[in-house]
């Protein structure tokens, strides 16, 4: 429907009076929110800094001096601290991409800044390999998701997807996948989904297919370190099932940066000149690189427990929503496929969060840390992703239960 004369000059009389001053109006009002939201920002993480009690330590939480000063202690138990530090991937870089093509059972990998640009490298590689520049993955993946339209814009190769369900596809979809592709790319697990993973023969059978269509397999890795307890397996016999993977270093071994890619010496090499088109060839990378081995040698044994630990924090949220006065919950997936997870509930994002950060600074628990709208926007639904690492271990059931009440009370309180 057109608007009417009255609408229309209405708008034109905007446009015209306001002129200059509607736009720095405009502005002011943008820069007004964006100060309320950096104010959130520091309000919440001084609640995370001074809690007593909490499911994670992110590494963003810790002052960076702090982190710097940790870092200079401890590295000289992974690496000689006495070397020459790294010129353009040689030295303690080549170091650990030598020791993860080992945990992950290929004979070459590359180190890359960002997990964006090994991925994005590693797909336009086998689009040239294969002579076919489409793409399957989920809609859901992260460079769907997540990169902005990088993989069409920067590389030229196009997407199509198997599925829309909220899991990896499965076999039957990958053969009933109408359009040839040359690459089938899983994220392992699928992060917007809930963090969710297949059972290992799904896995399977879902590879088998794409093979029998003779498209090469890559496995987004990102999170692929905490995989293994769900399959029973080790990264090295996970990763086997793909033509190349590639891994993060500060997603769940609390890492600084950085991500490797791993696959066949001839794809690595040429991954490597890309890598320098790319703008990913760092002069130095060695704190990155000290920080990415000290996450494998501390984090990466740990990360068991985590999930196990994971199974028994969702059971007691679950247990605690039920209890509580909240109409609806869900933790998903119930239980967890890794050590993360999501939690649902049916308030908006902002009488969420208060609730959060006002439990971390009245009782300095902090049991959630932000919750978000979806993406398809429901209104007054929210979701948070739940991460059980080191410090949530101490957690026992009831205490998670107990928790969750004292949230709820404030939740009930915020949204009066």
């Amino acid at each position: 429907m057109g608007k009417t004369s009255e609408q229309a000059g209405g708008a034109d009389r905007v446009d015209r009076t306001d002129g200059v001053d509607g736009v720095d109006g405009v502005h002011e009002a943008e820069q007004d929110g964006e100060k309320t939201a950096q104010a959130a920002r520091r309000r919440r993480l001084a609640a995370w800094r001074a809690s007593e009690r909490v499911m994670v330590r992110a590494p963003m939480d810790r002052p960076m001096g702090e982190r710097l000063t940790a870092l200079a202690a401890d590295a000289g138990s992974v690496y000689d601290m006495d070397e020459q530090p790294d010129l353009y991937g040689d030295g303690i870089v080549a170091e650990l991409e030598r020791r993860v093509a080992a945990l992950l059972g290929f004979p070459a990998a590359a180190f890359f800044p960002t997990g964006t640009m090994a991925q994005q490298v590693a797909l336009r590689c086998w689009a040239g390999r294969t002579g076919n520049s489409t793409v399957a993955l989920h809609p859901l993946a992260h460079p769907e998701v997540h990169e902005a339209g990088a993989l069409s814009v920067v590389s030229g190769l196009r997407t199509v997807h198997p599925t829309k369900e909220p899991r990896l596809p499965t076999a039957g979809e990958i053969r009933d996948l109408a359009e040839p592709f040359g690459t089938l790319m899983l994220e392992l697990p699928l992060r917007d989904a809930g963090f969710v993973l297949p059972s290992w023969d799904e896995l399977v059978a879902t590879v088998d297919a794409a093979r029998e269509r003779d498209a090469v397999v890559h496995v987004d890795g990102a999170r692929l370190w905490e995989c293994a307890p769900h399959f029973g397996r080790p990264p090295a016999e996970i990763a086997s099932l793909a033509d190349s993977v590639y891994v993060s270093f500060y997603k769940s071994l609390n890492g600084l940066s950085g991500a490797v890619l791993a696959g066949p010496p001839e794809l690595v090499e040429e991954a490597r000149v890309w890598r320098h088109r790319y703008g990913g060839q760092v002069f130095q990378q060695y704190p990155a690189a000290l920080a990415a081995l000290m996450g494998l040698e501390r984090e990466l044994p740990k990360l068991p427990s985590y999930v196990e630990h994971a199974r028994v924090v969702a059971a007691a949220l679950a247990e605690g929503f039920a209890a509580s006065a909240v109409p609806w919950f869900r933790v998903h997936p119930e239980p967890p496929h890794t050590h993360q997870f999501q939690v649902w509930l049916p308030y908006t994002p902002d009488v969420l969060n208060e609730a959060a950060v006002r439990q971390a600074e009245e009782t300095k628990t902090a049991l959630f840390r932000v919750w978000s709208a979806p993406a398809a926007a429901v209104r007054g639904l929210s979701f948070t992703e739940v991460t059980v690492a080191e410090p949530g271990l101490e957690w026992t059931a009831e205490e998670v239960r107990a928790a969750v009440e004292e949230f709820v009370t404030r939740v009930l309180e915020a949204q009066s």
